[in-house]
């Protein structure tokens, strides 16, 4: 699963999630692995989202992949 490890990755490291060559992709993140706080403020903390596909959860991909996932969005 590439997305998973990209994922993995970024999680591991500031600096990568910091970078331009990655963006936040909203709606594609499975149940308690999301990267970050949701968009709508019901939590603030990574691994906190309670299901498959929500629309306010966000994990980083490399930047262009996100528009290319059914069902991701960059807002």
């Amino acid at each position: 699963m590439v997305l998973g490890a990209a994922a993995l990755a970024v999680s591991a490291s500031p600096a990568i999630a910091k970078s331009k060559k990655m963006e936040k992709c909203y709606g594609v993140s499975k149940a308690g692995q999301n990267d970050c706080s949701s968009s709508d403020g019901r939590h603030g903390c990574a691994a906190q989202s309670a299901k498959d596909g929500d629309k306010t959860e966000w994990i980083l991909v490399p930047k262009g992949t996100c528009k290319r996932i059914v069902g991701g969005s960059l807002s």
